[in-house]
C-alpha cells in the first residue's frame, strides 16, 4: 500500500499540491542490520500544550540528523506549529512557547509535510519516546490524513539496557546527560533538546557496539527482551 492510498481525503482538506508532495513521501525504513555507525537517524523532540497525547496539541518540532557518528549541524528542522492557543497551562512554564508564537507558527499540514519530507523514511531517536511517537502520529493522522508508523528507538530505555549499574540515579535526558558529561545549555527548547538527545546516542550507541549490539535491529530486539523483564511478575 502506498503511501496516497493510506491518505484519507475526507478526513483533511489539502491543497493539490500539498497532496502531490504527501504521495510522494518516502516510506518508513524498518529497523534493520546496517551497522549501528553506518545508520542514518533523526533525533527529534517535541513540544506540546500538555502531557497528554491524545488530548493536547502539538505545538513545534525539533529534529537533527545524526550520521554514523556525525551530528551535521544546520541540517535540522526545526517548526513552531500555528495554532489557536488561548489557554496555556503550565507546559508554557516549561517550553516557553507563547499563544503570540504559536499564533504566528507554520500551518500545520505544511509544518508536518516539511518534517516529514526532511525525514526521508529515517528511523528515529528520542528521550521518552513514546510520547513524541503519540504526539507526531496523532497531529499527522489528523492534519495529513496519514497512518503514520515509523520505527522509533526510546534513549530512555536504551540507557538502562546498557548501563544497568547507573539505572538508579538516572531517569530524566538531564540526568543521563550529566552522568556523560554532556553539557546541557538551554534545555526544553525542541532543537536543543533533539541536540542532547543526539549527542547521548553516540554515546550509548559506542557502549551498544561494545556489548556486542552492532545493529540497529540488534538493539530493538535487545530491548524488546528487556522490556519483557522488566515487566515480568516478581514473587
Amino acid at each position: 500500500m502506498s503511501l496516497f492510498d493510506r491518505f484519507k481525503p475526507r478526513l483533511v482538506k489539502l491543497s493539490p499540491e500539498q497532496a502531490r508532495r504527501l504521495a510522494a513521501l518516502t516510506p518508513p525504513a524498518p529497523l534493520h542490520s546496517t551497522p549501528l555507525e553506518a545508520q542514518p537517524w533523526a533525533v527529534v523532540d517535541v513540544e506540546a500544550t500538555g502531557l497528554h497525547p491524545q488530548k493536547d496539541q502539538l505545538l513545534a518540532i525539533g529534529a537533527v540528523a545524526l550520521e554514523g557518528q556525525i551530528i551535521p549541524l544546520g541540517q535540522g528542522f526545526e517548526c513552531t506549529l500555528a495554532a489557536n492557543w488561548s489557554k496555556p497551562g503550565p507546559s508554557v512554564l516549561i517550553h516557553g512557547l507563547s499563544p503570540s508564537a504559536v499564533a504566528k507558527g507554520t500551518p500545520p499540514a505544511e509544518a508536518l509535510l516539511g518534517f516529514l519530507e526532511w525525514l526521508g523514511g529515517r528511523p528515529l531517536l528520542a528521550f521518552h519516546a513514546s510520547f513524541d511517537q503519540a504526539m507526531l502520529s496523532r497531529a499527522i493522522k489528523l492534519t495529513l490524513g496519514l497512518q503514520w508508523d515509523a520505527p522509533f528507538i526510546d534513549l530512555a530505555q536504551v540507557a538502562p539496557l546498557l548501563c544497568p549499574e547507573l539505572a538508579t540515579h538516572n531517569h530524566s535526558l538531564d540526568d543521563w546527560a550529566g552522568q556523560f558529561g554532556l553539557q546541557t545549555g538551554e534545555r526544553h527548547n525542541a532543537s536543543a533538546d533533539a541536540l542532547l538527545t543526539a549527542e547521548l546516542a553516540l554515546m550509548l550507541f559506542s557502549r551498544a557496539r561494545r556489548q556486542g549490539l552492532a545493529t540497529p535491529l540488534a538493539l530493538h530486539e535487545a530491548l524488546v527482551r528487556w522490556h519483557r523483564l522488566q515487566h515480568q511478575p516478581r514473587f
